[in-house]
């Protein structure tokens, strides 16, 4: 109960003027962004951390929220409309989303991906009041052994999950983004580290202009690089979806946005795979699984409400233990720490009210793009017919801008160039970008605590494996990697069987 009263203090809180602006217009940009492919949520909370960072924390934070939330839900607008998803976290909505507007049912999908992203997102805060506190506490278990594991873990089932059909490259990305965020000094004894009497790297490689470039950056590139697309002119009567036929799926909301979070908690994952395995749970579960991918309307809602309900999903792990469960609560992540909030497992103890507020205000994100969604889609069209040559140098600026805002360093605008260049080179070759990221955020947590657990054992790697949950990260990051690897997944497969 004391839970469910912070809870509600914090709603009251935010509903202010100023509070509710900020919401509207966030969202608003947020919805703008993920319409518009070539952009995605990664790259408008990571600019948008890059100049909120003079604004207080609680606003700072809401702003980035609620951005995260309506580049999300954006995504659908052009993955209905046109097929191309505004971001990867709509891929799946493409699949009955497009053939619904193309048998002049637009309408009817942009009404049911706006409440099926809503009722997503409240589904997800419910999870994450519920879940966030008592996950903290499991984290006070946690010692240096464990986040040891924990971060290789991460950057493993990251890299499997986003590379299905090749995790090995999911995984090598993975480790260069761990590799990369070795440079510079290290946390115990300042030590220079790869850093070749340069000042500039021995202050090491910055996460937010590094997380520009390769999302943003390498975006311009990638879309400048790509064909033109011609926009949707009309899309049908009133956006208003029919409440019965959702009321009737409330299964599907409900199993959808419990899966959504599930897969936004597991680290470096994100909201796509949220959507797909939504998808796919639905397409079993259905009664006439082959109408999906013809434009039923379920397939839509599923995809929908998965993707949104991770993004309270991967805030999860961000505020228990530090570890974001996709690319952009990574960004998050760095924007907390920029505004003086440290996550992680002491986060109710420090910040004891934080996790309501943040579901607060993701509760508020959530009313922002049903309320924004139904009534200014028609308007938010005309966003996608800015044309590609006008709009990529406004991001490549905004880019250069927001790299350079934080520090002052004009070393971090190349170092914006340096790994926007390596991410076009990873795209161009089908390597994924989260497991990079992840490695990026994840190579501080785990350079320091391999380094303390050497301290306390005396350079002995006995504690993690002998520890319990040392030992079950370990064993979890065996089967995974094992698992990945098409020989032991095929042998492993026919033992089962035979059984």
């Amino acid at each position: 109960m004391e839970g469910l009263s912070q809870f509600l203090l914090a709603i009251v809180a935010i509903a202010t003027p100023g509070g509710l602006f900020n919401v509207l217009w966030a969202t608003l940009l947020g919805m703008a962004v993920g319409a518009m492919p070539g952009l995605t949520a990664t790259l408008g909370v990571a600019l948008l951390t890059t100049l909120t960072f003079r604004l207080s924390p609680g606003d700072a934070i809401l702003i980035l929220i609620c951005t995260y939330v309506g580049a999300i839900y954006g995504g659908s607008r052009t993955a209905i409309l046109l097929n191309i998803p505004g971001t990867p976290a709509s891929a799946a909505s493409t699949l009955d989303g497009f053939p619904m507007a193309r048998q002049g049912r637009a309408s009817e999908a942009l009404g049911t991906a706006t409440v099926g992203s809503f009722l997503g997102s409240l589904i997800g805060m419910v999870m994450l009041v519920m879940i966030a506190p008592q996950l903290a506490e499991v984290g006070l278990m946690f010692q240096s052994f464990e986040f040891v594991w924990l971060a290789i873990f991460g950057v493993v089932i990251s890299g499997r999950i986003t590379a299905m059909n090749d995790p090995i490259k999911g995984w090598i990305a993975g480790f260069i983004g761990l590799l990369l965020a070795q440079v510079g000094q290290e946390g115990i004894h300042a030590y220079a580290r790869f850093s070749y009497d340069s000042t500039n790297l021995a202050g090491g490689l910055g996460l937010l202009p590094a997380l520009v470039g390769a999302f943003g950056f390498a975006e311009v590139l990638s879309v400048m690089k790509g064909l033109n697309y011609e926009t949707v002119r009309d899309t049908g009567r009133g956006i208003m979806p029919p409440l019965g036929n959702i009321l009737r799926r409330w299964r599907t909301v409900l199993r959808s946005g419990v899966l959504g979070t599930v897969m936004g908690i597991i680290p470096g994952v994100g909201e796509d795979m949220g959507a797909w395995v939504s998808y796919a749970a639905a397409r079993r579960a259905s009664s006439e699984p082959q109408t999906f991918g013809t434009g039923n309307p379920e397939g839509l809602l599923a995809s929908e409400t998965g993707n949104n309900a991770a993004v309270p999903g991967a805030i999860i792990p961000v505020l228990t233990l530090a570890v974001p469960g996709s690319a952009p609560s990574a960004v998050l992540l760095a924007a907390m720490f920029i505004h003086g909030v440290r996550p992680g497992p002491l986060i109710m103890v420090e910040f004891p009210t934080f996790v309501f507020e943040v579901a607060a205000m993701l509760f508020w994100a959530s009313v922002a793009i049903l309320v924004l969604g139904l009534a200014l889609t028609k308007p938010m069209l005309y966003v996608l017919r800015i044309p590609r040559a006008y709009l990529m140098p406004l991001v490549f600026v905004l880019c250069v801008i927001g790299s350079y805002a934080i520090t002052s360093r004009v070393f971090d605008i190349w170092v914006m160039l340096g790994f926007g260049l390596l991410g076009f080179a990873l795209r161009e070759m089908d390597y994924p970008m989260a497991p990079l990221v992840l490695g990026m955020v994840l190579g501080d947590l785990l350079d320091k605590n391999f380094r303390r657990a050497m301290v306390l054992s005396d350079g002995s790697l006995e504690p993690l494996f002998t520890r319990p949950i040392s030992a079950v990260l370990a064993l979890l990051t065996v089967i995974v990697v094992l698992w990945g690897i098409a020989p032991v997944r095929r042998a492993a497969t026919r033992l089962m069987g035979r059984k």
